[in-house]
């Protein structure tokens, strides 16, 4: 059994995992309006992906027999500067998340809830990969400047990102 607190903390980060796909679904969109395919490409992916991670969460509150509460997902920004603004508040939004998964892994070791902190381990190492990903593109679009040729194969290369489901979590 699990705490309350803990229950309403894994509810808080379902609505987060959500917002997030939202979020990305949104830069999706504005890329594909500015012409950049390959970035749309990349983001759509990253809100598949955000939506499995809410799933995953989601699932795990079931399986410990809470009750999983759905809260209302803000609305994202809808327009951004550039490819390189798009990932940057990627990356500011990442960090974010990094966070509240640090929070909730911490929640985990101080309650000694072992089965959550197990389920948590999961996160932090996939925030790990998040974050460098997009730290990976923004130091690309960095050396790109404002070399349009250069800014063209990034998005070329971004539009190779296919979604792969990960591994279920063990049952």
């Amino acid at each position: 059994m699990i705490s309350k607190k803990m229950v309403a903390v894994l509810n808080k980060q379902v609505n987060a995992e959500l917002y997030a796909a939202y979020l990305y679904l949104s830069m999706s969109a504005d890329a594909e309006n500015k012409g950049l395919k390959g970035t749309a490409n990349w983001f759509f992916a990253q809100a598949q992906e955000e939506t499995t991670h809410a799933q995953r969460i989601y699932n795990y509150i079931q399986r410990v027999g809470e009750k999983v509460v759905l809260d209302a997902i803000a609305k994202p920004p809808a327009v951004f500067k550039s490819m390189k603004a798009m990932f940057e508040a990627a990356l500011k939004h990442e960090q974010k998340v990094t966070g509240m998964i640090r929070d909730i892994a911490n929640q985990a070791v101080a309650e000694k809830d072992h089965a959550t902190g197990i389920e948590m381990q999961w996160f932090v190492a996939e925030q790990v990969e998040e974050e460098e990903n997009v730290n990976d593109i923004l130091s690309r679009i960095d050396l790109a400047g404002n070399a349009p040729g250069a800014l063209f194969m990034i998005d070329k290369e971004l539009a190779a990102r296919v979604f792969t489901p990960p591994a279920a979590a063990a049952e």
